[in-house]
């Protein structure tokens, strides 16, 4: 497997970086897709990547287009503001909709730790019913200090696996250190046009709401993904925002028979 790894001082800049690097030659896989969103259609994929952000709260939180490019952003902040509001932060869910990340972050029922002995357990920001894991975790870091592992938000559950379409963020993990806190997160698979910057954007809103309930200051994120990926129909646009030229996208916009490392081309005439 190919690991890639990433610097980046902003949201934004890792967004680019990651477009820039799986578009690159022989770094990631043009996979077919047997099952989930878009079956029967092509992904490139990173084998893995994780990427180190230092600033994720700088501003703007969400990637630009430069005008000239004639390609519409990946998202915007206003969605981003509705997308924190209602999908993060409350356990709403509409329509045919079987879960929110917010429904498990907020609202998670408590049922499979009902039975576990009171003296094994904590119920200070929850009830007896749900957890709300993000009151939680600023609960307990407030009254018991940074120096503990176990101050995780959990999206994924086992019986997700029974689902068609399971969540694909799995953790935000925490740590404060410094004086700041850090966010660690996995998703097992990524839309790395339609999903990150949304996704991260977002989740910097609650990682800023969180830190100052906790009263420390705003920190850093690593984000880790086995399964970062662009969809076919994004291929094209992917390659204008990173530059290549026409023959390059060309190349890149090519539909193997089968699953295929990308790279063995961009031959020059």
């Amino acid at each position: 497997m190919n690991i890639v790894k990433i610097e980046a001082t902003t949201l934004p800049d890792a967004w680019f970086q990651c477009v820039a690097m799986i578009t690159e030659p022989g770094v990631a896989r043009k996979r077919l897709i047997d099952s989930g969103s878009y079956e029967g259609q092509f992904r490139l994929e990173f084998d893995f990547v994780v990427f180190h952000v230092l600033f994720p709260g700088a501003r703007p939180l969400v990637p630009d287009i430069p005008p000239g490019l004639g390609i519409p952003p990946p998202t915007d902040i206003d969605y981003v503001n509705g997308y924190f509001g209602r999908y993060l932060m409350t356990d709403v869910k509409t329509g045919n909709e079987q879960y929110t990340y917010g429904e498990r972050l907020v609202h998670a029922p408590t049922s499979v730790i009902l039975h576990i002995d009171k003296e094994q357990t904590f119920l200070g920001a929850s009830g007896k019913d749900f957890v709300n894991q993000m009151e939680e975790v600023i609960e307990r870091y407030k009254k018991y200090g940074p120096g503990n592992n176990q101050m995780i938000l959990q999206v994924g559950q086992p019986a997700d696996i029974m689902l068609k379409d399971p969540p694909c963020l799995r953790h935000i993990d925490t740590r404060i250190e410094d004086g700041k806190l850090h966010f660690i997160i996995y998703f097992r698979s990524w839309d790395l046009w339609g999903g990150l910057p949304a996704n991260l954007a977002g989740i910097q809103l609650v990682k800023e709401y969180m830190a100052e309930e906790i009263g420390v200051e705003d920190g850093e994120m690593i984000c880790l993904s086995k399964g970062l990926h662009l969809y076919d129909h994004c291929w094209e646009v992917a390659g204008i925002r990173r530059g290549l030229s026409a023959k390059e996208i060309a190349i890149l916009r090519q539909i193997p028979e089968k699953e295929a490392q990308y790279g063995n081309c961009w031959e020059k005439d």
